[in-house]
């Protein structure tokens, strides 16, 4: 059998029966490489190699994750909550006179796709905004199935375009790992390339808002008991001011030198010295920064490994000789079913990012047999990547929403979130992730 085959199918098998990720990924190299004829020392050595692929975007997450943390205590994320409050109403006044429903949703997506890019703090707005508002939510007689949809996208199609912030990450590591594996995407842009499957989630979240979930639901209106998370933070002009400034230079930074390590720490720096973060919090900041981030970083590392060892067996090529020979010319066929093999792998694995080393050491050789191009190819990868992030289980973009939304045990994390993202967002990417890849 191809060890290839064999190591994604145990890796797969045994991610869906909730073993962690990264163990599931050292036991499907190791199944891998012994089919592959590595031998036990070959396969602990090539793995161990592999690792250090994805080091530089591990950094990236711990970096970014303190940033997204220290961002939080300037206060910025929460005058973005109060600034969404004050639009909504105060309590006692009329929901209905005082905003529709279109607009306090249009806030949790502005905040959401925000979260992303311009303001890298990631899922850590979810727990300041989300349980503040329920009651809210309850009263506008919003469901809550529209609103973890509003959020998937916006802790998704984002990063798919843009390349900044997460967007830089995961545009580097798509790239990056296309070169690693033999094609060069020089002069492609990918936010080009992702157009149309990103296009396909916002026709996705269109539905789900204004169609399958735009009946009203009923919920009771049950206290949340309080914690850290919802602690409101104190802000002034002059913390605002310096959080603006840190997000400026973080963009800076990462357009003239392409790192988000030295863009996060730009940031970093100047919250520190401007006092919004004390000194000597700095080492708990990126501890925690680090917690946020750590298990896609960790993820990432271990599907290096996984990838090195697959690319060492020797086996890709075979499965590149039996693809085309079952395929024959028809790139439609291949594009369909890398898509979906990419949906299988990340809905495994749950995160978009981590799944990218992956699905381009299989994927660059096929297209390359079958003639895509750079572009189609990029389409393929990123599409593939991302497709099994919305309703994935473990997932980043459907465990913050969830985490929010159910604050007062009202919110299903399958039913609600996994299934409602899944239907949405993963259908149209199959289909506009499809045309790209033919068009391009």
């Amino acid at each position: 059998m191809n060890a290839v085959i064999i190591a994604v199918l145990l890796m797969i098998i045994l991610s869906l029966m909730r073993v962690h990720v990264v163990i599931a990924l050292i036991i499907g190299a190791l199944a891998g490489g012994l089919f592959g004829g590595l031998g036990m020392e070959g396969t602990i050595a090539t793995f161990s190699e592999g690792l250090g692929e994805n080091a530089e975007i591990a950094l990236s997450y711990a970096v970014l994750g303190a940033f997204a943390v220290a961002l939080t205590r300037t206060g910025l994320p929460q005058l973005l909550v109060d600034g969404a409050v004050h639009l909504i109403g105060r309590k006692g006044e009329s929901r209905s006179k005082t905003l529709p429903k279109v607009l306090i949703l249009f806030v949790i997506f502005l905040i959401s796709c925000m979260s992303q890019n311009a303001i890298p703090i990631h899922i850590a707005f979810i727990p300041i905004l989300i349980p503040p508002i329920l009651q809210v939510l309850n009263e506008l007689l919003i469901d809550r199935r529209a609103v973890a949809s509003i959020m998937t996208f916006g802790l998704k199609a984002p990063y798919m375009l843009l390349p900044f912030g997460f967007g830089a990450l995961f545009h580097n590591i798509v790239l990056e790992n296309m070169e690693l594996n033999g094609m060069d995407p020089a002069g492609s842009s990918m936010s080009f390339a992702m157009l149309l499957p990103t296009a396909g989630m916002f026709l996705g979240l269109l539905v789900a808002v204004f169609i399958t979930y735009r009946k009203q639901r009923t919920y009771e209106n049950i206290p949340i008991e309080s914690d850290n998370t919802n602690k409101s933070v104190t802000y002034t002009v002059y913390s605002i001011t310096f959080a603006i400034l840190a997000v400026i230079a973080t963009v800076i930074v990462q357009i003239i030198y392409g790192s988000m390590i030295f863009a996060g720490l730009a940031g970093l720096i100047i919250l520190v010295f401007s006092r919004n973060v004390r000194f000597k919090e700095s080492d708990a900041l990126l501890t925690d920064g680090m917690k946020m981030m750590a298990f896609i970083a960790f993820v990432m590392i271990a599907a290096a490994g996984f990838a090195e060892v697959i690319r060492a067996t020797g086996h890709v090529e075979q499965i590149v000789d039996a693809s085309t020979a079952w395929m024959g010319d028809s790139q439609g066929l291949a594009a369909i079913v890398m898509i979906l093999v990419g949906l299988l792998i990340t809905m495994g694995i749950g995160s978009s990012f981590a799944t990218v080393p992956i699905i381009a050491a299989l994927f660059v050789p096929i297209c390359a047999a079958m003639g895509f191009s750079p572009l189609a190819t990029i389409a393929l990868i990123g599409t593939a990547g991302a497709i099994g992030d919305a309703g994935a289980p473990a997932s980043d973009s459907t465990l913050g929403p969830s985490s929010g939304l159910n604050a007062d045990g009202q919110h299903n994390h399958i039913w609600d979130t996994c299934v409602p993202t899944f239907l949405h967002f993963n259908i149209p990417l199959v289909i506009f992730g499809w045309l790209a890849a033919v068009i391009l």
